[in-house]
């Protein structure tokens, strides 16, 4: 895994009360048709030849949350993940990249630990993920989430 600097984003709709901006995108000077749910790019991660980790905020005071996002170039958005919790601020900093993992800091003392893994693995609802993740409903991942204190 590489931090890539050649990834942004397009915002093609704007927050609503009810719902995350939207933005389109960007890799070099290409503009994917992906979709993903953000206004800010904190930081993207090459993952592979196809996959890229984005870690996108909304840019909203006193309720910041983080939205991982892992897609894949040929196939669209793989996996979506949340990490915030009501009245909480998060920044998004100490960002770090091994091969095995991307490390940061974001809502606490702590260091979230993020794995990606190349096929779905088994996930089991409400036992898998620290307080504060939301993630759809299901029973595979692809991001693997810890939080150490």
């Amino acid at each position: 895994m590489r931090k890539a600097n050649n990834v942004s984003l397009v915002t093609t709709c704007e927050a609503t009360d009810f719902r995350q901006a939207q933005s389109v995108v960007v890799i070099g000077d290409e503009v994917t048709n992906i979709t993903v749910p953000g206004l800010l790019l904190e930081a993207a991660i090459q993952v592979d030849n196809t996959r890229y980790l984005l870690f996108l905020t909304d840019d909203v005071i006193f309720e910041e949350s983080l939205t991982i996002v892992l897609i894949d170039i040929r196939q669209g958005v793989k996996e979506i993940v949340r990490i915030g919790q009501m009245w909480a601020t998060g920044i998004f900093e100490n960002l770090s990249i091994s091969t095995e993992q991307v490390r940061f800091r974001f809502l606490g003392e702590g260091e979230w630990v993020v794995e990606i893994s190349s096929a779905p693995r088994l996930r089991l609802p409400f036992f898998s993920d620290p307080a504060g993740v939301q993630r759809a409903p299901g029973w595979q991942k692809y991001i693997t989430l810890a939080y150490m204190k």
